[in-house]
């Protein structure tokens, strides 16, 4: 879920991040992380995705040929997909879901659809006095859940190493921690721990707190933390500034991004951008991520379709001064809109990349 803003990159010299010692983390949720999560399509409403695939047929065929391995596709434009059927289509035989030019446009295309048809149900039954169908079922929050990934980078030279993420869910507490190492895993030169706590809400996550710890053998620990209040966020420097709405810090807004893209697939749609205000080690303000579009990544368990989404602010130029480190990444809808791929950089030549090593693993579903 993560993965996770660049200030979880355990590449760069603690003493960036030196702004305060923090308390001691929260500790961690115990959960027992039992069976695999397999490659599976979100479920999409029946009837709009028989309208949205009937509509493709035109498409596909006036489409461009298919592109090359690792080539990135632009989704479905959603006026063309969402165009009523030709005369004389409507019985023919459906094509397989495979088959669409675009997984991201597949999915997105028909929650969209099924909204339309759903709002325009809703306005007949209240123009006829009749009480509006029930709401859809609440959204679920996927189980705990770990990604492992294989870490290779660039720093003065090639880096390697290792990465973990995990989300941890207990009732309506949450937890997203990464642990970042660089080095032979059984004796690491560098170590990176982020761990983000808070609450599941009916908008997303509601983080509370927000812990970093960096460890540089033959050095002492750096840690600090970032403590969000019901109205305020307290950052390191023992500066505090309201807090606004939605915001999330640098481990929680992928897990909020999932929940949205989960939620509201539209949001996938080439061109579609996410705001997100982020607690940042030194401030809180807005990032903005664009929808850039859909690619096949290779991987240690196969194939997997995914899309790329990044963030629009460039990284600093290469030789500069520094700044804000830049994360884009590569969700997967066949594995629960997970990331599958994250690079995180500083410049063009310090970077740090995240690949999936195995399929994640899952705590049995709450249900």
């Amino acid at each position: 879920m993560a993965a996770l803003h660049l200030a979880l990159v355990v590449l760069w010299p603690a003493d960036r991040f030196g702004l305060g010692e923090g308390s001691q983390a929260p500790p961690r949720i115990e959960v027992s992380f039992v069976r695999e999560l397999k490659p599976a399509l979100p479920a999409a409403p029946p009837e709009a995705a028989t309208r949205v695939l009937r509509a493709m047929r035109p498409l596909r065929a006036a489409s461009a040929p298919a592109a090359q391995a690792g080539e990135e596709r632009a989704p479905l434009v959603l006026d063309e997909a969402l165009r009523e059927p030709a005369a004389g289509t409507a019985g023919d035989p459906l094509p397989e879901i495979a088959s669409a030019p675009s997984i991201a446009g597949a999915l997105a295309v028909p929650a969209i659809a099924a909204a339309a048809a759903a709002g325009a149900a809703a306005a007949a039954t209240l123009e006829r006095g009749v009480a509006a169908a029930p709401a859809a079922p609440a959204f679920e929050w996927p189980p705990s859940t770990r990604l492992s990934y294989l870490l290779t980078g660039n720093y003065h030279g090639p880096v390697e190493g290792q990465a973990r993420v995990e989300w941890r869910l207990a009732g309506d507490r949450y937890q997203v921690s990464l642990e970042v190492g660089i080095g032979p895993p059984f004796a690491p030169l560098v170590t990176r721990q982020i761990q983000s706590d808070g609450l599941v809400t009916a908008g997303g996550l509601e983080p509370r707190r927000y812990d970093e710890e960096t460890q540089v053998v033959l050095r002492t620990p750096r840690r600090f933390s970032i403590l969000l209040d019901p109205d305020r966020v307290l950052l390191p420097n023992g500066r505090q500034v309201p807090r606004p709405a939605g915001v999330q810090d640098s481990a929680s807004q992928f897990v909020q991004m999932t929940w949205l893209f989960t939620t509201q697939p539209a949001r996938l749609l080439v061109g579609s951008t996410v705001q997100l205000p982020l607690a940042l080690a030194r401030r809180v303000e807005v990032w903005t991520y664009e929808v850039v579009g859909e690619t096949t990544l290779h991987t240690p368990v196969g194939a997997i379709e995914a899309v790329h989404v990044r963030p629009r602010r460039p990284p600093p130029a290469a030789g500069g001064a520094g700044g804000d480190l830049v994360a884009e990444f590569w969700v997967a809808p066949t594995l629960q809109y997970l990331p599958v791929r994250i690079l995180i950089r500083q410049d063009e030549e310090t970077y740090v990349d995240l690949h999936l090593e195995r399929l994640p693993q899952q705590a049995e579903s709450r249900r």
